[in-house]
């Protein structure tokens, strides 16, 4: 039970900004009051040298005033219902003149990226839900913003404004940061209004941040509090490095930034702002391949010299796999040059590629090294393409964050049901969650696709609708 404490106080420490402040900010607009004694005058402090043999002292402020135009403030607004009986269903619908419309406001950061466009970033975390957005940028404008789309599971969100005058941030390239590089982030923490705070690159590509979907992260020791959520990380140069994302710390995020904050790279949140930009959503490729982590029982088995990889468990026919000829037993060790550790390393990687993105995998087959190169493949997620008998439907993998909380949990999530459709009248609804069906074990897109591809003549699924677990026949 204690370990299960500690997880959830670990995963709820890395919970994003972007969150209403407004409580904590009006208590610390209060100002103390302090009476100077009557003692004799403090004596004035010396002025620090404008220069120091012939040299100007360094600054950020030329940077920042390139970079601040670009930095804007994101307020949202979500209406909710609420009743005095709570979330009772049968008293909620007898008495719904009892139910009163709450308002929640919260207040997060956005980057300007393409100003001839208007294009905004922020995170997906600070839109969601929301019925109102708009923003307001660093000359005190406040303009209404439109959803253009998001990605929950790299939390990346576009928005349009619509306005002249705007400045957008240049791009850095991913390739050249570095650990020690400096960063300034840029952002407004508990709705202050626009703050600068600075440090270093951390680390480069973490991928261990509890309760977070596909990650990627740049670390930083730079201030990154409730409400820099979306906010720009910059390099000296004025070039947008990163999108501020998260800040962890056990005591929960309120309780304070500890140097761990957590942001974006660019290049990633580039494509997917492209595919946004293009479609409203995103589609991710897959080799189509099951694998486990090898540890040392399974690398003593394989012959293994040491535990480290991701052993191939099955392969999808048809897949991009099968078509480069990956086996299953092959142990993936690398891809893209990038060292796959375990399971989850492969997963994370594939989950982060564009789509169509060449893949150059290394593997260990028999204990002996080879290469395979291949592409990863997007799924269809038209019902109709997997059965008939589920058309209408539209599918998708469950979200990365969930999944990761426990890996056992598998599945496939009902994005959207086309009413009077075959799926609609086969009792299918929007965010169903299929969890096993009779025509084999899956656990997610891929898996449930491959185990149809025989088209049985019955068929039977196990559906979570709202917390209860329904068998569906399909007809």
């Amino acid at each position: 039970m204690r370990a299960k404490t500690t997880l959830l106080a670990l995963t709820l420490a890395a919970a994003f900004g972007g969150f209403a402040a407004t409580a904590m900010r009006d208590a610390l607009q209060q100002p103390a009051i302090a009476t100077p004694p009557a003692a004799a005058a403090v004596p004035m402090l010396a002025a620090l040298p404008a220069s120091v043999d012939g040299q100007a002292l360094p600054s950020l402020a030329p940077m920042l005033r390139q970079v601040t135009p670009s930095v804007v403030s994101v307020h949202t607004k979500q209406r909710v219902r609420v009743s005095p009986f709570g979330n009772d269903p049968f008293f909620r619908r007898m008495f719904p003149e009892l139910s009163q419309e709450r308002i929640n406001e919260s207040l997060g950061s956005g980057v300007i990226v393409d100003a001839a466009q208007g294009y905004v970033l922020t995170n997906h975390h600070v839109i969601e839900g929301a019925d109102d957005v708009s923003v307001t940028l660093a000359d005190g404008r406040t303009l209404e913003a439109e959803f253009i789309g998001s990605d929950v599971d790299t939390d990346v969100a576009l928005m349009r404004v619509k306005a002249s005058g705007l400045t957008a941030i240049p791009l850095a390239r991913d390739s050249n940061l570095q650990v020690g590089d400096f960063v300034v982030a840029v952002g407004n923490p508990f709705g202050f209004g626009q703050t600068v705070t600075s440090g270093i690159v951390s680390a480069v590509e973490r991928s261990n941040v509890p309760g977070v979907g596909f990650q990627n992260f740049i670390q930083t020791d730079a201030s990154i509090n409730p409400g820099n959520s979306g906010g720009a990380l910059v390099n000296l140069r004025g070039e947008l490095v990163g999108i501020n994302t998260a800040s962890f710390n056990t005591q929960g995020s309120m309780a304070g930034n500890i140097g761990l904050g957590f942001a974006i790279p660019i290049g990633l949140a580039r494509n997917v702002m492209t595919q946004l930009a293009a479609t409203g959503s995103v589609q991710r490729g897959t080799l189509g391949v099951d694998t486990q982590t090898v540890d040392a029982r399974i690398a003593q088995g394989l012959g293994l010299d040491a535990p480290r990889g991701a052993v191939v468990t099955r392969v999808y026919g048809g897949s991009s796999a099968a078509n480069a000829g990956l086996r299953t037993g092959d142990v993936v060790v690398s891809a893209n040059g990038q060292r796959i550790d375990n399971s989850e390393a492969l997963r994370n990687f594939q989950g982060l590629q564009a789509l169509d993105a060449p893949v150059t995998l290394e593997v260990l087959r028999d204990g002996k090294p080879m290469k395979i190169e291949t592409r990863l493949r997007a799924l269809p997620r038209d019902g109709a393409s997997f059965d008939p008998r589920l058309a209408g439907a539209t599918l998708a993998d469950l979200p990365e964050a969930i999944r990761r909380q426990n890996d056992r949990i598998g599945g496939v999530r009902i994005e959207k049901v086309e009413p009077g459709s075959r799926a609609h009248n086969n009792g299918l609804r929007e965010g169903d969650l299929i969890l096993a069906a009779n025509s084999g074990e899956f656990r997610d897109l891929a898996g449930f696709r491959d185990s149809l591809a025989s088209r049985p003549a019955d068929l039977a699924m196990r559906i979570s609708r709202g917390g209860r677990i329904y068998n569906v026949i399909m007809r």
